[in-house]
């Protein structure tokens, strides 16, 4: 157990959403480990007598969430109401308080999977590992950073922002680190069968190591003698290996049950185009940039923008399409495959990155990274920074 709390500490580090060694980590196992105590884990080790968990995370978010956070929580009346993609399916929102009580940190963590605390950080849980918790507090802080830029970027278009946010949109967009330059080729495919794995084990972690993807959100795929090998729902992608499914695209085995929830999305694109590899990330400005729209006041879809928007908006070449996780009637099998035709990728509202290409990972994963290059670009265009 504490080898599972020292890799999720080394995690929330490598990942820049904590300062090394931060973190304080709490497990149940046949008693409460933590990775240190203090006078908050005399407090904290009461939650798991009131809640059915095993396992906490608790810590101040490095830079720039912990600004960010700062500032909301100012703003904002006691819930931080995030508009992408994830939050809406995953958190719904996120609660704040800046009382330091166990009965109130219990009664919201009764009702929600996280809390931030104003001065002190964010409380996660899981009931049966800290992934569960890694993975909360991952999105968070990615909910967090999409909401305030977003914020930034809306408030800027109509002329309301005030001296605090400026004040606070310069001193983190100061923080905000360059995406890393790589020298290096992926895996070279066709691959085969025994390739497969290898090759997308390491697709998954340069996506994760350029910050590509925030938790376990993200999934890539390659097709093989029409089977789709995709990663597995809820996987992380820096850690692939046993956690891909080989599903046959006639849907002939019941592989598919624990695929990615976007199975369907990447079969379709392989139905209607020649591409053989898929990745899809959730870069941040490319998610920001996605919910910036001109005609959000006057549109009759307006709070259903994400499933129902009817505008063809691009940023630059890339195509922005609505759509929804599976298979419903607006789910992205229907509305992603057709735009990503000729493109170097598409965006989805909310949501994230697709890539796709004929070979292997090698172009997917330098248009990833391209787009999201662009897209920063252009919202500081648009920001005028």
């Amino acid at each position: 157990m504490k080898k599972l709390i020292e890799k999720y500490n080394d995690k929330l580090f490598n990942h820049g959403l904590t300062e090394k060694d931060a973190p304080l980590i709490g497990t149940l196992d046949a008693e409460i480990i933590w990775n240190k105590t203090n006078k908050t884990t005399n407090i904290l080790e009461k939650l798991f007598k009131t809640l059915n968990i095993n396992s906490i995370i608790f810590s101040e978010p490095a830079e720039p969430y912990r600004t960010i956070i700062e500032y909301l929580t100012k703003t904002s009346n006691e819930v931080i109401y995030p508009e992408d993609c994830e939050t809406r399916t995953f958190l719904h929102e996120l609660p704040c308080t800046k009382d330091f009580n166990i009965q109130t940190i219990a009664n919201i963590l009764k009702e929600r999977k996280s809390l931030i605390i104003p001065g002190h950080g964010i409380i996660t849980f899981g009931t049966v590992s800290p992934e569960q918790a890694f993975v909360t507090f991952s999105s968070v802080c990615f909910a967090i950073y999409v909401k305030f830029f977003s914020d930034y970027l809306e408030h800027k278009k109509h002329k309301i922002i005030s001296n605090e946010e400026k004040k606070t949109f310069n001193k983190v967009a100061s923080m905000i680190n360059p995406y890393p330059v790589f020298s290096f080729s992926l895996m070279q495919g066709p691959f085969n069968k025994k390739k497969v794995y290898k090759a997308m084990d390491e697709a998954g972690k340069i996506i994760v190591k350029s910050r590509l993807v925030d938790s376990y959100f993200g999934n890539i795929s390659y097709l093989i003698d029409n089977i789709i090998y995709i990663s597995q729902t809820g996987s992380s992608l820096d850690e692939l290996s046993g956690y891909i499914d080989p599903c046959p695209i006639d849907n002939s085995s019941c592989a598919g049950i624990t695929a990615s929830s976007e199975l369907s999305a990447h079969k379709q694109i392989y139905l209607d185009t020649e591409n053989r590899a898929i990745l899809h990330g959730h870069p941040k400005f490319s998610v920001i940039l996605s919910m910036d729209c001109d005609q959000r006041d006057i549109c009759k879809y307006k709070n259903q923008c994400h499933i129902k928007c009817p505008y063809g908006r691009f940023v630059n070449d890339i195509p922005i399409v609505p759509g929804e996780v599976g298979t419903g009637p607006y789910g992205l099998y229907k509305t992603m495959p057709p735009a990503i035709k000729g493109k170097r990728g598409v965006i989805v509202y909310g949501h994230g990155v697709f890539t796709a290409c004929k070979k292997d990972f090698n172009e997917a994963f330098k248009n990833l990274l391209s787009i999201e290059k662009m897209c920063k670009q252009e919202y500081f265009r648009r920001t005028n920074i």
